[in-house]
């Protein structure tokens, strides 16, 4: 199924494939909203050569990952792998109304201290209702009472 948005005044389409949730599909248009006015190269689901594909990267141009964004389910794993391996100068976690603050002391016991630089890992929790809130699918910006962050 195709969703077309208006995401920070740019037309952009995503495919929802088969198994994959509207949830997910959200998330992935507003983080890209969130932060394609700070990283104009953002783009969602490019492969990068590695080891997972991210739903929003911005490569720079020295060819380094300014961040990689990682929407719904992943697992701790996962994201240790991420801070380890990726490079990525910022990695952020979009969730939909998530425990958030027990996910951020699983990571930051699971995370060694050197691979957490301050303001390297964010976690993004959108309200319950951001589906209601964004039905238009028309996302000038995200409104900051739409989420809670999280520095981990």
């Amino acid at each position: 199924m195709i969703h077309n948005f208006e995401l920070s005044g740019r037309k952009v389409r995503l495919w929802q494939t088969r198994g994959e949730s509207y949830g997910h599909v959200l998330m992935k248009a507003l983080g890209y909203a969130m932060f394609a006015p700070t990283y104009p190269h953002l783009e969602i689901e490019r492969r990068v050569g590695l080891r997972y594909k991210p739903d929003l990267i911005a490569v720079g141009a020295d060819g380094r990952f300014d961040l990689w964004g990682e929407c719904g389910i992943n697992s701790i794993r996962k994201t240790v792998w991420l801070m380890k391996h990726s490079g990525a100068r910022r990695v952020v976690l979009f969730k939909i109304n998530y425990s958030a603050e027990q996910l951020a002391a699983q990571l930051r016991e699971a995370i060694a201290a050197k691979y957490r630089e301050p303001g390297r890992l964010t976690l993004i929790n959108f309200a319950e209702d951001i589906s209601d809130l964004t039905a238009t699918k028309q996302i000038a910006k995200v409104s900051a009472d739409w989420f809670s962050e999280t520095i981990i």
